[in-house]
């Protein structure tokens, strides 16, 4: 990691700061907290696989899987507190398009343009998919026509939608960790080369890192969760639309430019486990989180997305699952899906503001 990074984001902390206590314009206090928890989580992420790295490949991979979405987790605990439902649930399914179109989009892209033809697992590439599928088609897409409309049904379904999410969630990182790790053994060696190529934090100023930017994440995040609404009303812009592509960025972008730094260097499998693998643990294991504490805060928030939503996601899974077929990306494939996402902003940005 960068040595400019840490007096970057400590200046970037301090104007964060200030801006909020010194009560500066709402759209001041936005843009400063959003940029800040991008390089704080990149300094969580960077902390976890440190700890991941001493604590062995399970106990790791659990962590890192545990881990792996904790700013998205902050902002939506914070976001559901205040109420805001609905752009919580955006943000579930603007963390699932950005990872799978634009991010992975993006990698193929610049991986494509320095290696022509980029080649990944296709076995572990299939598993993801048919998770995707599963996770995405079956958890979210079918259960939004069976509901009549009414409150205790959207509940009812949305519970069941949870618990069935999380245990095939647990079920995948038993599959992944323990029973077929063969299958994965590849990705993990490929992200211990990577590991090797910087310098590897010790495990006890790894903890107080993973502490100290947690604690300092939650305060932007607060500050980011509190202008949200108001900033919505100044640019015109709608719930979802800052949920789906404003929330959802700034809560991955870190993870982002990992991918994409993993296509540069041809090691699609870590890039594609880091783009897919996040959208699966937000659809699995942040959703259903963010529906317990929705519960637990008295602002209950129904697993059942609106139409342009599920049309979205739906579409971004099949895109997905036929690039991925054949086991090769080009740019030509990356820039597909970077369009597709645009198309889908785009139509986000057009519904009716707050």
């Amino acid at each position: 990691m960068k040595r400019w990074l840490v007096p970057m984001t400590a200046l970037l902390v301090v104007l964060s700061a200030g801006a909020e206590f010194l009560h500066a314009s709402t759209l001041t206090v936005f843009i400063l907290s959003a940029i800040t928890i991008i390089p704080l989580a990149g300094f969580m992420g960077r902390s976890t696989e440190a700890i991941a790295a001493h604590a062995g490949a399970r106990v790791g991979g659990l962590l890192s899987a545990t881990f792996g979405n904790a700013v998205e987790l902050i902002i939506g605990v914070l976001a559901l507190q205040n109420g805001l439902t609905a752009l919580v649930k955006a943000s579930i399914t603007g963390s699932i398009l950005g990872n799978l179109l634009f991010v992975l989009g993006v990698s193929f892209v610049v991986g494509g343009i320095r290696h022509p033809i980029q080649r990944f697992n296709i076995r572990a590439a299939r598993s993801n998919a048919s998770m995707l599928l599963l996770s995405v088609g079956v958890a979210f897409v079918v259960p939004a026509f069976f509901t009549t409309g009414t409150s205790q049904t959207s509940m009812g379904l949305s519970v069941v939608v949870a618990v069935v999410a999380f245990i095939l969630y647990i079920l995948g990182l038993f599959f992944a960790l323990f029973t077929h790790r063969n299958l994965f053994a590849h990705i993990d060696q490929v992200a211990k080369d990577s590991e090797h190529e910087e310098e590897t934090w010790r495990l006890w100023p790894a903890i107080g890192m993973l502490l100290l930017t947690t604690v300092v994440v939650s305060f932007e995040s607060e500050w980011l969760v509190g202008s949200l609404k108001q900033v919505g009303e100044q640019l015109g812009w709608s719930e979802v639309f800052m949920g789906v592509v404003v929330v959802a960025i700034v809560g991955n972008a870190a993870e982002h430019a990992s991918a994409v730094l993993m296509a540069w260097k041809n090691r699609m499998d870590l890039s594609l486990e880091i783009a897919v693998g996040s959208s699966l643990q937000v659809a699995m294991f942040v959703a259903p989180v963010l529906f317990a504490v929705s519960l637990i805060f008295g602002h209950p928030m129904p697993l059942l997305f609106s139409r342009p939503e599920l049309a979205s996601m739906g579409a971004a899974v099949l895109l997905v699952a036929v690039l991925m077929m054949d086991g090769e990306s080009n740019w030509l494939e990356g820039t597909l899906a970077v369009g597709a996402y645009l198309v889908m902003a785009v139509g986000f940005y057009t519904l009716p503001a707050f």
